[in-house]
């Protein structure tokens, strides 16, 4: 037989809706967090990843035909040496 104490019923009470305002507090710290977090992002004006990826593509290919100009600098100099 199972018998109600009203201490402990308003005990559980108490816990429960200190764990949930609890809850809401870490919930309100992460959103506040995380805006604030953002914010600062927005400021240091940094490069997206797209922009990014695009950029390093025209470096390659920039590099890349670096590469084949020197190697047709270096042929005609050689031809140019040779007569």
């Amino acid at each position: 037989m199972q018998t109600k104490n009203p201490i402990f019923d308003e005990a559980a009470k108490f816990v429960t809706g200190a764990m949930g305002a609890a809850q809401a507090a870490g919930d309100e710290a992460k959103g506040l967090l995380r805006s604030q977090t953002d914010r600062v992002i927005a400021d240091m004006d940094l490069v997206s990843r797209e922009e990014y990826e695009v950029l390093k593509e025209m470096f390659q290919a920039s590099q890349a035909r670096i590469e084949a100009l020197e190697t047709k600098l270096e042929l005609l100099t050689k031809h140019l040496n040779k007569d």
